[in-house]
């Protein structure tokens, strides 16, 4: 998942009215808000994606990224029929949660995700979305390279022959990665053209789903059974919903893309979305079916990771994987570097900082997320981290907090009822997330840690197998 939305979303900040005005005045107020962001707009992007199918198209390629490759892994983690059935809801409260956004943003006056927090919650709220905001990306940063060292390594090895070196050692990969393309990209002081490539990331996707589908009969019959691959549910429901949550995750672009709508409206609005969340829920479902259809309880955090090493096809969608990844990461290291920028040194948006300051920064993000990355090589866990810890509070518990401080009426009223479910859900996924994640830290590194499958080296097919 790409969040390229922080990369504007300042510059929709708008001024804070007074809320005592009547409801006549505050639609007054927010279309003339909307006429000032407007013009915050391009030209070149207003012709583009002014009209509801390209933002919808926008909206899909946010949500659709890196995320999905996880979902066969949280169908096993579930259970599989459990696991669709709770893909199905999650993505129906993303898209609830999306609608709330827009909805505080209409009441407030403000339309960016800080802007209604601040409202809300008053510098309190800003600060803690800011907290958010840096750990969803920071911890994102560190997935990324946890792929690339996985994906690249195979890809070379598969080239070269050469298996024990340590130039083919994931930590080395990373490394030279880092080096010579991430930080590079990093240091730019605008990424905006990077944010511009969601289409190549889409394609990119399309490419891996259809490999995967390609390799279902072939592979399949070679991947041993396992007595829990048909669960209809499992107990590792909430690690489950975090993976799902981290895969819908596209919050941060919310104020973005519905400001770029001509003549922005609420109806619009849930229009934009309702397209958008079932056209991503459909690729998810592909991809949970097809990979999990193919490996069943043996699936890997990292799908990719299932595929032998000697698999061409499967390389290719490593290699483009890989390079979408990359090409990802400076836009997350953007966004965290900004929550720094604002946050601790309280920059002036309109005053960059001294060339050292902004070094110092990119340069300690860039290094500590590469040494956090080497000391594990199980994606799983760090998704369901993600997940849990920052992906779900930033997707439900916080959207449906700020309608229900911003609305009108009791809280337990017939309107607010259902964002209340939307908090307690959250909150229970966020809490019950981050104990499992503590009892069972030891158990969440069960992973192939970066060797091939068994069933790769072996031809021996239908192993009843015990774990």
């Amino acid at each position: 998942m790409v969040p390229t939305g922080n990369l504007n979303e300042r510059s929709y900040i708008l001024e804070p009215r007074n809320f005592s005005e009547d409801r006549a005045s505050s639609i007054d107020s927010n279309e003339n808000a909307f006429d000032d962001m407007k013009q915050l707009i391009s030209d070149e992007d207003n012709e583009m994606t002014n009209t509801l199918p390209w933002a919808s198209f926008n909206f899909i390629n946010s949500i659709i990224g890196s995320g999905v490759i996880g979902i066969p892994y949280a169908l096993h983690k579930a259970g599989f029929g459990f696991g669709m059935l709770l893909l199905i809801f999650v993505a129906y409260v993303t898209d609830y949660s999306l609608i709330l956004m827009v909805k505080s943003g209409h009441i407030s006056g403000k339309f960016s995700y800080q802007g209604i927090m601040e409202a809300a919650f008053g510098k309190p709220g800003y600060f803690l979305l800011g907290i958010l905001q840096f750990v969803y990306p920071f911890v994102a940063m560190v997935s990324y390279n946890i792929v690339v060292g996985d994906t690249v390594t195979k890809v070379i090895v598969r080239l070269t022959g050469i298996k024990e070196s340590i130039f083919v050692s994931r930590e080395a990969i990373v490394l030279i990665a880092t080096m010579f393309i991430t930080i590079p990209l990093c240091l730019y002081r605008d990424v905006a053209k990077l944010a511009k490539i969601s289409f190549i990331s889409l394609v990119c996707i399309a490419f891996i789903l259809f490999s995967i589908f390609l390799r279902i009969g072939e592979i399949s019959d070679t991947v041993p059974q396992h007595r829990d691959s048909w669960r209809f549910i499992n107990k590792d429901i909430i690690p489950a919903i975090g993976i799902m949550a981290f895969a819908f995750m596209c919050h941060h672009n919310t104020f973005l893309i519905y400001g770029s709508i001509e003549e922005p409206s609420q109806r619009k609005w849930e229009i934009v979305t309702h397209v958008s969340i079932v056209t991503s829920l459909i690729v998810a479902v592909l991809f949970g079916i097809a990979g999990y259809t193919t490996f069943k309880a043996h699936s890997q955090g990292d799908l990719l990771e299932n595929y032998c090493w000697d698999d061409d096809l499967m390389n290719i969608s490593r290699l483009l994987f890989s390079i979408q990844i990359l090409l990802t990461y400076p836009i997350e290291c953007f966004v965290s570097r900004e929550v720094i920028e604002n946050t601790i040194f309280g920059k002036d948006p309109n005053i960059p900082l001294s060339e050292k300051i902004h070094y110092f920064l990119t340069l300690g993000i860039v290094a500590i997320t590469y040494f956090i990355s080497i000391t594990t090589d199980c994606l799983g866990i760090v998704l369901e981290l993600n997940g849990v810890l920052a992906a779900v509070p930033l997707a439900y518990v916080l959207p449906a907090l700020c309608y229900l401080q911003l609305e009108e009426g009791f809280i337990l009223c017939r309107k607010k009822l259902p964002a209340l479910g939307v908090v307690f859900f959250g909150l229970t996924v966020a809490i019950l997330g981050a104990i499992f994640l503590v009892i069972d830290f030891d158990k969440a590194h069960t992973c192939s840690h970066g060797k091939p499958m068994d069933y790769c080296s072996t031809n021996i097919t239908n192993i009843t197998t015990e774990t």
